[in-house]
C-alpha cells in the first residue's frame, strides 16, 4: 500500500480514537448527541484497522490480527448498546474492547521485532 493511503489511516485511525475518548466520556453525561459520536468514532476505529495492510506467513501476527479485529468490532458494538439498551451494558463491551485493543498494541511491534 502507498504511503499516501497509509497516513490517510493513520489520520482516521487517529480522528476515530479521539471521538471515542470523547462520546464514551460525554455519555455519562447524558448528552443526547453522545452515542453518535462514540459510534462514528468507532467506526473510524474499525475501518482503519480493516484497511491497514498485512501479509505475513507467521501465525501468532495472524492470530493477533484477528484479535485487534475483533476489538474493532466490539468497539462498534458498544456504540450499539450504547443506543439499544438502558443499563451499564456498554462499559463491560468497551472493556473487553479496551483490553483487547491494548494488548495488540503491545504484542504485535514485540513479535514483529522478532522477524
Amino acid at each position: 500500500m502507498n504511503k499516501p493511503a497509509v497516513s490517510f489511516l493513520s489520520a482516521l485511525f487517529a480522528v476515530g480514537a479521539v471521538l471515542v475518548l470523547v462520546g464514551a466520556a460525554v455519555y455519562v453525561t447524558g448528552w443526547v448527541y453522545a452515542p453518535y459520536l462514540y459510534t462514528i468514532g468507532a467506526g473510524c476505529v474499525a475501518l482503519a484497522q480493516f484497511n491497514l495492510p498485512f501479509r505475513t506467513p507467521n501465525k501468532t501476527l495472524k492470530r493477533l490480527r484477528t484479535q485487534r479485529l475483533f476489538g474493532a468490532l466490539a468497539l462498534v458494538l458498544t456504540g450499539a448498546f450504547m443506543f439499544f439498551t438502558h443499563g451499564n451494558e456498554w462499559i463491560a463491551c468497551l472493556t473487553i474492547a479496551a483490553v483487547l485493543q491494548l494488548y495488540t498494541a503491545f504484542r504485535i511491534p514485540q513479535e514483529e521485532g522478532k522477524e
